[in-house]
């Protein structure tokens, strides 16, 4: 029997590669690809896919009820990806994350529970719903505490799939990764902003002193997670996604640069973001014990992932090429280069 998956943001970073895995991985399967593509997706991050009859691809809108009713309907399985998900756009945009984030996720969710036959709805949130931490980690227990409109409307999505599960039995799933990173992503983000701005010797910009910490997961290892947990993940449980790989920003900075023969003296320090959080740090024995540990390591990911970027210049340029990509980058931080 040909089982069907509704993925939405399929096109975009991470649901794009998670897309290209899933029709990898299993062959009697129907993929079908939800995704408004807005300036964050790309039809071109699929191009290897075009030609995959298992593979449907739907432009539509999470927030439009009547198309993901009749989409929801023909699936057996939902991945759930589609968001905002800029932090510095949501500072200035935070109405757009509200919409999206939260009453976006209420229409699929509500989707779901209508077509009353979904085994599993695997919704994807984020690590900076927990806010915050200067020493040890969060666990999956730990109380949530965003600091941003975006991290806010990813929580608001997050407690609101439990809601779903535990008012209506759907079968929901949630996963909590930490910071992504990896070929096919919007150079807005950290690191492929680093990476194309020292292409270019352009500054690289660092929010106050640098100082601040994230722990880096490279996509595939991510994906892999996603995938596991649509076999072997329990209804109305949370599984943090991370690989322990803490690094400062500036610290991350410098590794781009030396990559790339670039000098430390582009470097640019900007003004703090509002609200900017400190460290990231996330326990992930519960996914442990499923079976699944990072593969990568990272500074050959990061690697990698600057070598992918040298060689697909005309992809990140394009976009920062865009009218879209040069306001907001211009408006950001008071007309100072901005940073992830």
């Amino acid at each position: 029997m040909v089982e069907t998956y509704l993925v939405t943001g399929g096109a975009g970073f991470i649901g794009s590669h998670f897309v290209k895995r899933l029709l990898k991985s299993r062959k009697n399967i129907k993929v079908i690809n939800v995704d408004l593509l807005t300036y964050a997706g790309g039809i071109d991050n699929l191009e290897e896919i075009y030609s995959d009859p298992r593979h449907i691809f739907v432009k539509g809108d999470v927030r439009d009820a009547k198309l993901m009713n009749q989409l929801v309907e023909r699936a057996d399985y939902v991945i759930h990806f589609a968001a905002e998900t800029h932090v510095d756009r949501s500072i200035l945009f935070a109405g757009t994350f509200v919409l999206t984030d939260v009453f976006g996720t209420y229409v699929v969710l509500e989707a779901a529970r209508r077509a009353g036959k979904i085994r599993k709805f695997l919704h994807i949130s984020t690590d900076e719903v927990y806010g915050s931490i200067e020493k040890g980690r969060f666990d999956e227990s730990s109380p949530l505490n965003p600091s941003s409109p975006y991290a806010a409307s990813k929580a608001g999505a997050d407690r609101l799939a439990y809601a779903f599960y535990k008012t209506y039995g759907l079968p929901v799933i949630i996963a909590r990764p930490s910071n992504n990173f990896g070929p096919h992503q919007h150079p807005e983000k950290a690191i492929p902003l680093f990476i194309t701005n020292a292409i270019d010797d352009l500054p690289i910009p660092l929010y106050g002193t640098g100082d601040n910490v994230r722990d880096w997961l490279y996509v595939e290892d991510d994906v892999d997670a996603l995938l596991l947990l649509l076999e072997k993940g329990e209804p109305g449980q949370v599984y943090n996604i991370a690989a322990s790989n803490e690094v400062k920003n500036i610290d991350l900075a410098k590794m781009i640069l030396d990559y790339l023969g670039k000098p430390h003296s582009l470097i640019s320090f900007v003004k703090d973001r509002p609200g900017h959080d400190y460290r990231y740090s996330m326990s992930w024995d519960k996914i442990k014990a499923l079976g699944w540990s990072p593969k990568w390591k990272f500074e050959e990911a990061l690697e990698k992932t600057v070598k992918w970027y040298l060689e697909n210049e005309k992809w990140w340029r394009k976009r920062k090429e865009s009218k879209e990509f040069r306001e907001y980058y211009n408006k950001n931080y008071f007309g100072k280069e901005g940073l992830n």
